[in-house]
């Protein structure tokens, strides 16, 4: 199994020396970066993984930086490292999503609990990510009827209703319904509404 995808970014060689050290030994795959720059040149969108980014950069702030990376890699997940004078900025980023923050100088273990934490929210965002891009994937294969009856399920309304609006038969509605099921592969109104959600579809 391949280890763990953890990223550093910090400007001070110090700490990028330390936490590599610390995490080797502790199992993970680790690379440094000494600025934001040269991590969002290096990343692609479909990274996976945790990154360390320290608050305060003379380049970027690791608050700017964790937009840009929920922005172009949502597979990543962020852990804040701080000193004492940062934390008001540390708890904003996670306020923005990210997982957790960790004071310098680092205590290994928290540190290492923070990295567990973002590792598994990482995973989690790669399998929703999965998710969307497979119901995407399915909206995209129905027909112009068939995604304007989906909305009118999305929003919650009755055969009869959707029927009226699109001025087709309540018995149209019916099958139009049995073919998205069929086509989602959905088991029942409720899951066939919360794939359509998943995918992007808003009542119409």
């Amino acid at each position: 199994m391949a280890a763990a995808k953890v990223y550093v970014v910090d400007d001070e060689q110090a700490v990028r020396e330390s936490l590599q050290a610390l995490l080797d030994v502790s199992g993970f795959d680790v690379r440094c970066f000494a600025s934001p720059s040269e991590f969002l040149n290096w990343a692609e969108a479909d990274r996976a993984g945790c990154l360390l980014a320290d608050v305060q950069m003379p380049e970027m702030s690791g608050l700017d930086l964790q937009k840009r990376v929920a922005a172009t890699c949502p597979g990543i997940a962020v852990v804040m490292m701080t000193g004492h004078g940062d934390v008001p900025m540390a708890v904003e980023a996670m306020k923005a999503g990210a997982v957790d923050f960790i004071e310098k100088p680092f205590d290994r273990e928290t540190l290492l609990a923070a990295v567990r934490r973002a590792l598994e929210q990482s995973e989690l965002q790669r399998r929703r990510a999965a998710e969307r891009d497979s119901e995407a994937a399915k909206i995209a294969s129905l027909s112009l009827r068939e995604r304007q009856v989906l909305a009118g399920l999305v929003a919650g309304r009755p055969n009869k209703a959707i029927a009226h609006q699109l001025q087709i038969s309540p018995r149209t509605v019916e099958i139009y319904r049995a073919r998205l099921m069929d086509k989602m592969q959905a088991h029942s109104l409720p899951e066939l509404v919360r794939m359509a959600v998943l995918a992007g579809v808003r009542p119409d």
